[in-house]
């Protein structure tokens, strides 16, 4: 199952433990970089470029749950929940 991602007006949160701001997140990314190499050998990534990145699974820190456990829902500018119920 694909994981929705927040974005502006939306947030995750645990609904078996209320968590809003703690989550392990698994993701993959492809990525296209400049590496620029001195006449030693060193190297230093000047740029980054992300081709394709997705997120595999999220799920709360605090208790663990995942899958249909962390939902979308509301920002406070939007509308939701203002505090964590955890108190962190």
């Amino acid at each position: 199952m694909p994981v929705v991602l927040p974005d502006a007006d939306t947030r995750w949160r645990c609904s078996r433990c209320g968590n809003l701001t703690r989550f392990d997140v698994v993701r993959s990314s492809r990525v296209r970089e400049f590496w620029h190499l001195d006449l030693a050998g060193e190297a230093v990534v000047e740029e980054t470029e992300v081709v394709t990145e997705s997120v595999e699974t999220v799920s709360c820190r605090w208790c663990g749950a995942d899958g249909d456990a962390i939902e979308v829902v509301l920002r406070p500018s939007a509308g939701g929940p203002t505090d964590d119920p955890t108190g962190v």
